[in-house]
């Protein structure tokens, strides 16, 4: 795939943030203050694309997660940990309070 596709796929993505990270949530545990891992983003993207009849390559697929985890760390999504992994910071994703599901 050509740089300029590559590009394109991003400009998607970004477009559509938030429909990107509610797939990745119901893919993957991620949630508030959770660690999130880029094999997980680069996968989660590759299948994002497929349910839209679009196949990528692992490389395309690595390039696309790297442009977005960086993208979602300008806005203050992703708060990095390592070149590897970084920290949730999504309230909207936050979990309910923990605590006996069974006390009243």
């Amino acid at each position: 795939m050509a740089q300029n596709n590559i590009q394109k796929l991003f400009s998607e993505l970004v477009a559509d943030i938030n429909v990107l990270l509610e797939f990745l949530r119901a893919k993957f545990p991620m949630f508030h203050n959770s660690n999130f891992f880029m094999r997980d983003l680069q996968f989660g993207i590759k299948s994002f694309f497929e349910r839209k009849s679009i196949k990528l390559s692992y490389s395309e697929s690595e390039e696309l997660a790297r442009m977005i985890a960086e993208h979602l760390k300008k806005e203050g999504v992703f708060l990095e940990i390592n070149s590897q992994s970084w920290k949730v910071n999504y309230p909207e994703f936050e979990t309910s309070k923990p605590g006996d599901p069974f006390s009243y």
